[in-house]
């Protein structure tokens, strides 16, 4: 039952925040401050996700193969290539350094 009653108590708090989001003043959402804000965010969100998906087990730091996959991926961004290359060059980068052990 504890399960539900968090699963309900998240939902009403997912509608309040996006309800108190409908109701801010077009005013405040038009200041440069927070136009560039809502630009950044999402990208600073994304990071923070990747970098503890990367890196964590859940309890400890850890370098393995993932690391290794998200540095070919960081490589192949830097070289500009398609973003399936991206992916694809960081599956294969994970995968090879799982298979030798890593």
């Amino acid at each position: 039952m504890n399960i539900w009653i968090a699963i309900g108590v998240t939902a009403l708090g997912c509608y309040a925040v996006k309800l108190v989001g409908l109701l801010v003043p077009a005013g405040v959402l038009e200041r440069p401050l927070v136009r560039r804000l809502a630009a950044l965010l999402p990208v600073a969100l994304l990071a923070a996700l990747t970098a503890q998906q990367t890196f964590s087990d859940g309890r400890d730091l850890l370098l393995d193969a993932r690391a290794a996959g998200l540095g070919a991926a960081a490589v192949a961004l830097i070289l500009r290539a398609p973003f399936l290359l991206v992916v694809g060059a960081a599956v294969a980068v994970t995968a090879g350094v799982r298979a030798l052990g890593g």
